[in-house]
């Protein structure tokens, strides 16, 4: 299906790996022009070739930069004035008890994870109002709506991030420009896989063998009982990111294998 996105140009924050990788790598797809972010040139550089590589037809650029750094993010203003698609994937995540997230542990999670994001959006949603034409996608978590206690500081900027998106989309109304937040859960980026097989160093196991028994034995409330494959959000967001979506506005689309339980 063509979503109708070819020649588009879009900002995909932490797009080096993980579920932002597998943003930019499917709407690079669909024909869209890619700038992929990070703090590592050498890794930028390198996602940058290998999606130039799968999908010559585009034209990915390197947007490398620190988005928490003001300066650095200005200079990325400088260099890319305008989007058509802002995907707000980047993001920072540790297990923490409580008791040991303590102000300057607070204030990170909430520069990295939220202001980063709302700066962007800050910079870009005017001139996607003022051309009636965009999208921005931040990237949230099941997190969000059900806290597990483990990362009391994660959680709270994620559910930052719903209540942004709705705001933000208030400022929309009368446009073709919509705001949504995508909610995965448990995903099989680069680190999960790498934490599975610590887990289960027995080599005589298939990986498919000890992620259904961890599932099984640390996430049994999952309804997909497996991680879900990063492509499979990316898909998501780009149809999101379609002139398909326009109804969705503000909204919170939840892509989190059953893991919350509720109706809405």
């Amino acid at each position: 299906m063509d979503m109708g996105l070819k020649e588009k140009t879009a900002l995909v924050t932490g797009s080096t790996k993980g579920i932002g990788k597998a943003i930019a790598l499917e709407l690079a797809r669909e024909g869209v022009h890619v700038l992929i972010n990070g703090r590592n040139d050498e890794e930028v550089e390198r996602t940058v070739h290998e999606i130039k590589s799968k999908f010559p037809e585009t034209s990915p650029q390197k947007a490398t930069a620190d988005l928490v750094d003001l300066e650095q993010r200005q200079t990325l203003f400088e260099k890319f004035p305008k989007v058509d698609i802002l995907v707000n994937s980047m993001g920072i995540y540790e297990i923490m008890s409580y008791e040991d997230v303590n102000d300057e542990v607070w204030e990170k999670y909430f520069r990295t994870n939220v202001l980063a994001a709302n700066g962007l959006s800050q910079f870009y949603l005017p001139k996607m109002v003022k051309n009636n034409d965009g999208r921005i996608i931040f990237i949230a978590s099941e997190e969000a709506l059900m806290p597990s206690g483990q990362m009391p500081q994660y959680c709270m900027t994620k559910s930052m991030l719903l209540s942004l998106s709705k705001s933000l989309s208030k400022l929309t109304a009368g446009t073709e420009v919509t705001i949504n937040t995508i909610l995965p859960g448990p995903t099989l980026s680069e680190n999960v896989r790498e934490i599975i097989e610590g887990i289960y160093p027995d080599e005589a196991l298939t990986f498919e063998e000890k992620e259904k028994d961890f599932m099984k034995s640390n996430l049994p409330q999952s309804e997909l009982q497996r991680f879900i494959k990063p492509s499979e959000i990316g898909r998501l967001a780009t149809f999101v990111c379609s002139p398909y979506a326009p109804a969705f506005r503000g909204s919170p689309i939840r892509m989190d294998g059953g893991m919350v339980p509720i109706i809405f």
